[in-house]
Formats: C-alpha cells, sequence, structure tokens
C-alpha cells in the first residue's frame, strides 16, 4: 500500500520533471517569437535579410514550378535536392510564399530541438546549445534553408547508433540537397555500421536524383555556377584580402554569383592557397578515419563536426548562415557524455554572434571594409579557425 508520504514525493518528482519541460519550452518560444518579429520587421534596420526569400527562393520556385531548374543563374549553386525544399511551402497553399517557407523552416527547428531533448534529455547541453545558440544570429535561420538542411544531418546523426540505415538515408538526402550532410557519415563504426549507413544514403542519392531528373531539366546546372566562385568577403581568404586593402594594397569589393567577393590581383593566390587547404583538411579526415581505434556513440558526432569545422575554415565562402550547421551539429556532440568536443562548442556560441553583428548589422562596413568591419570578420574567423584546429586535435587523441 502507497503511503501519504510516498504518494506526495512522487508527486513532487513529477513536478521536478515537468519544470525543465516547461522552463524549455518557454525559452524556446520566446526566443522564436523574437526572431519571428526582427524578421517581419526585416525593413527597419537589419538589412534585407528575408529578401533572399521572397525574392531569390520565390524566383526559383517559379521556375521549378515550370518544370526546369534555374539555368544560366548565377546564384543557383546548390545540389538538385534543394530543388525539393524550394517547392515544398507549395505544401501549404494557404499561406504566401514567404509565410510557408518561414512556418517550414520553424518546424525544422522544433524537430531539431524535439530529438536534441530525446537523446540528451531536457537538461543536457545539446537541446540547451540549439535553443540559446540558435538566436544569436538574429533571423536569418528563419530566412534561409540551412535549418531544414541541419535537421536532416541531425537527424541523421541521432539515428546511426540504433539505425544506420535511417541515419544513411537522412544523410543521403541531406547530401542531395547540400552536400556537407554526407560528412554526418564520417564517423560511423567500421563493420556493419558503416556498411549499411552508406549503402542506404547511396541509394537515397540515387533515388531522389532520378526522381527530380525525371520531373524536372538541367539538374547540374549548377556545377557551373558553383565552379566560378571567388573569394567571399567573410571567409578567411576575404578577411587576408582585407587586412592587404587596408594596408594600402588593391582589392576591390564586387557583387558576384550571389554574395560580395574581392576582386584584384592576390584573389587567384588566395584561392589558390584555400583550395590546397581544403585538400589538406580532407586528407587529415581521410588518414583519420584509417588510423582511428575507438569508437565510442560520440565518435560520429565528433567526426562529423570536426569535418564540417575544417572544411567550411579552408572554404572560399563564410555565409552567415553556415553557422546553423555547426551550432546544429555541435549540439549533437553534447547530446553525448563521451564527447570531446565541448571547448569547441563554446567558441561556436560567440562565433555565432558575431556573425549576426557581421551580418546584417555591420554589413555596410564588411561590405566597405573599414576597420570595424574588418576587425569584427576577423575576430569571428579566429575563433572559427580555432575551433577547428581544436576540434581536429581532440577528435585525434581521443580515437587514435
Amino acid at each position: 500500500m502507497t503511503t501519504p508520504q510516498a504518494r506526495t514525493l512522487v508527486t513532487a518528482g513529477s513536478r521536478v520533471a515537468v519544470l525543465p519541460l516547461l522552463a524549455l519550452g518557454a525559452v524556446w518560444a520566446a526566443t522564436r517569437l523574437g526572431m519571428l518579429v526582427l524578421l517581419v520587421r526585416d525593413d527597419i534596420g537589419f538589412g534585407g535579410v528575408s529578401r533572399e526569400v521572397y525574392l531569390t527562393y520565390a524566383h526559383w520556385y517559379g521556375e521549378l514550378t515550370r518544370g526546369t531548374f534555374p539555368v544560366d543563374d548565377p546564384t543557383w549553386q546548390y545540389p538538385p535536392g534543394a530543388g525539393a525544399l524550394f517547392l515544398a511551402p507549395a505544401l501549404v497553399p494557404a499561406l504566401t510564399y514567404f509565410q510557408a517557407f518561414v512556418a517550414l523552416a520553424l518546424l525544422a527547428d522544433a524537430a531539431v530541438t524535439v530529438a536534441l531533448a530525446r537523446a540528451g534529455g531536457i537538461r543536457g547541453g545539446g537541446v540547451w546549445m540549439w535553443t540559446g545558440g540558435l538566436p544569436l544570429l538574429l533571423h536569418i535561420p528563419f530566412a534561409r534553408y540551412d535549418v531544414q538542411v541541419t535537421a536532416l544531418a541531425v537527424l541523421a546523426l541521432l539515428s546511426l547508433h540504433r539505425r544506420p540505415w535511417l541515419g544513411g538515408v537522412l544523410a543521403g538526402l541531406g547530401a542531395t540537397v547540400k552536400l556537407w550532410p554526407a560528412l554526418a557519415l564520417l564517423g560511423t563504426p567500421r563493420g556493419h555500421s558503416t556498411r549499411a549507413a552508406w549503402a542506404s544514403a547511396a541509394g537515397a542519392v540515387l533515388a531522389l536524383l532520378a526522381v527530380l531528373s525525371l520531373g524536372l531539366s538541367h539538374p547540374l546546372d549548377f556545377l557551373r555556377q558553383q565552379g566560378g566562385r571567388g573569394i567571399q568577403i567573410e571567409s578567411l581568404g576575404g578577411t587576408a584580402l582585407a587586412l592587404i586593402r587596408l594596408s594600402g594594397g588593391e582589392g576591390r569589393v564586387e557583387f558576384r554569383y550571389g554574395a560580395f567577393e574581392f576582386t584584384g590581383p592576390h584573389v587567384a593566390a588566395v584561392a589558390g592557397v584555400s583550395f590546397l587547404l581544403t585538400a589538406a583538411a580532407l586528407v587529415f579526415l581521410l588518414l583519420w578515419r584509417v588510423r582511428a581505434k575507438r569508437w565510442t556513440t560520440a565518435t560520429p558526432f565528433d567526426a562529423a563536426l570536426c569535418a564540417v569545422l575544417l572544411l567550411t575554415v579552408t572554404s572560399r565562402v563564410i555565409s552567415p548562415q553556415y553557422l546553423i550547421w555547426l551550432l546544429g551539429l555541435a549540439a549533437v556532440c553534447l547530446t553525448s557524455p563521451h564527447t570531446g568536443q565541448r571547448p569547441v562548442a563554446l567558441l561556436l556560441l560567440p562565433a555565432a554572434a558575431l556573425s549576426s553583428l557581421a551580418y546584417p548589422l555591420l554589413y555596410d562596413d564588411v561590405i566597405a571594409v573599414t576597420p570595424l568591419g574588418c576587425a569584427v570578420v576577423l575576430v569571428r574567423n579566429a575563433l572559427l579557425l580555432t575551433a577547428a584546429l581544436l576540434s581536429a586535435r581532440r577528435l585525434w587523441t581521443a580515437t587514435t
């Protein structure tokens, strides 16, 4: 028979268990409401972030509904699977394209939050990293399609341990949308898990590409545009070029391929160095995969974060929305007590805040290459570079 004291303890314990859930829900709702308010008031001092959706994305939507991927469009630089995401607002016909796109981004954000809470617990650092970290990017996450892509990568990683085939399918679908989610499979344990995940990923990629190729023409036109990209002003290479310009060197900023890029005498050399560093990062990741001997449940999470960080800092382009990917992967790492990436995750929080300071708040200074604009991007990139090197070192020492 249950005593009154026991019933009181059970009731008190239930209340204690509910409190973190209520706190998480309240913080998530308050921060997302603030992000939506910024998005609605986007024309009042917050830099036209939403134009990407109601101008560029809506234009692509029109092209896709006519049965073709954008052709000869320098701003179309995405794998064919992205077309499915840009068509997705048609699933909510009661809303405008812009409203439906934002609603789907919010839904993807909620799905990531729920998945992280289930994986690491309501009190876990992972769900709070995502819930509190994403608003540091202001309203950018709801005006880009990177939250949806990140959701695929997060769900893929969290599925790998028990259902590697499902993790593979989700990573494969993500790769058809924006390539990098394929890196979620880098750290799968050797043996059955790797075979199941990689095979199902390949199957998902081929199936989706076949469907899209049958329904839409010119699926590979994006390759021409991506190959022509230069050095974007917010990349590490762009920071080097900005410092050269501030010290009296030549160089101009022009709008090309949908972004502000440097042009001038040093761009080709910086692009060459960026390519070599990306190749070195890939060699390191391949060598790690061969040499790794110790796997924990956190190894796939840590490897994915490390890989995306290394390829981000060596890229010719670092857009603010790239921080969405990194925050999501860091949050997955923090769901496991075995992760070695906690210090890396902490570095990403100020990097995210500085990213939104650079764009949209101080973007005029960044474009004009003023000392203030250069300083903000320089510090942000220094944080990202430190995080990448620290992540690589901790992944290597933990597993080899």
